[in-house]
């Protein structure tokens, strides 16, 4: 849940909100694309583009594996298992992603063929866990416990936005007002830039729920990723495990299955 969005909570903008979610799934029902006219006072500029959900994709049937371009980075085993299957599902959809690794605190940057175009830590929300609130958006920010400052794990389809310091934002949960935006050291007691520095993760938790990361960052990744075009939002979970949250499949193995069977096949036929 972001701090720098209090006008979220107000009346004005949960109606403004509640008139969005029913156009978009107005939108999403007749499988059209939702546009919308470029608004201020903390609403995305960009809406939402319907894209085809994870579940709907199976392994592919080529024995050979179709995997994502970490470069020279060492992603941990649930980031490099995620990239791999969007790479060979196509879950993407020809889109480019992000995908944040809760556990490791770092987020990936791709473009659409699953190369990585860059990484960062980043800062997360307070507490473990992979569910928003219910209701938490309409809750003032002094209210909210430390517990239930949580970053929701799934799969976004990521919205430009502006605050009302007119700052762009990425919007990754609108409904629960979790957004990707420029680390903002506002709290010299927090330690904003020192937490990112670090090397360990234990630190990076901190925010109300938004994804923090280093202005160099977003200006030379994020911002561009969805400057002009849709892309989705990959955040993995701590608690939950990732082929669940995403109906995720493990790419070696369901290949080398693949490869078994067309070999056995071969040897029946001779």
């Amino acid at each position: 849940m972001p701090i720098p969005h209090p006008s979220l909570r107000d009346a004005q903008t949960r109606r403004i909100a509640a008139i969005r979610r029913t156009l978009i799934i107005g939108a999403v029902a007749a499988a059209a694309v939702l546009s919308l006219a470029a608004v201020t006072g903390g609403l995305p500029v960009l809406s939402a583009v319907s894209i085809s959900s994870s579940t709907a994709h199976a392994p592919q049937t080529s024995t050979r594996a179709r995997s994502a371009d970490f470069g020279q980075v060492s992603p941990s085993p649930e980031a490099r298992h995620i990239a791999d299957w969007i790479a060979d599902s196509r879950d993407n959809a020809s889109a480019d992603f992000i995908i944040v690794d809760k556990r490791d605190a770092k987020a990936y940057v791709f473009d659409a063929e699953a190369r990585l175009r860059g990484a960062s830590p980043v800062l997360l929300g307070f507490a473990l866990g992979d569910d928003s609130v219910p209701g938490i958006v309409a809750r003032p920010i002094a209210e909210v416990r430390p517990e239930e400052r949580t970053t929701p794990a799934g799969r976004f389809i990521a919205e430009r936005g502006r605050n009302l310091k007119g700052d762009d934002v990425v919007w990754v949960d609108y409904e629960a007002a979790v957004s990707m935006h420029r680390v903002r050291a506002t709290k010299p007691s927090e330690r904003r830039l020192e937490r990112l520095a670090t090397p360990t993760v234990e630190d990076n938790r901190i925010s109300y729920g938004c994804i923090n990361v280093p202005v160099a960052f977003y200006e030379a990744y994020v911002r561009p990723t969805v400057a002009t075009r849709h892309a989705i939002v990959y955040v993995l979970p701590d608690l939950k495990p990732v082929q669940q949250v995403f109906n995720s499949y493990d790419v070696t193995a369901v290949r080398r299955q693949a490869s078994n069977r067309a070999r056995g096949d071969m040897l029946s036929k001779r």
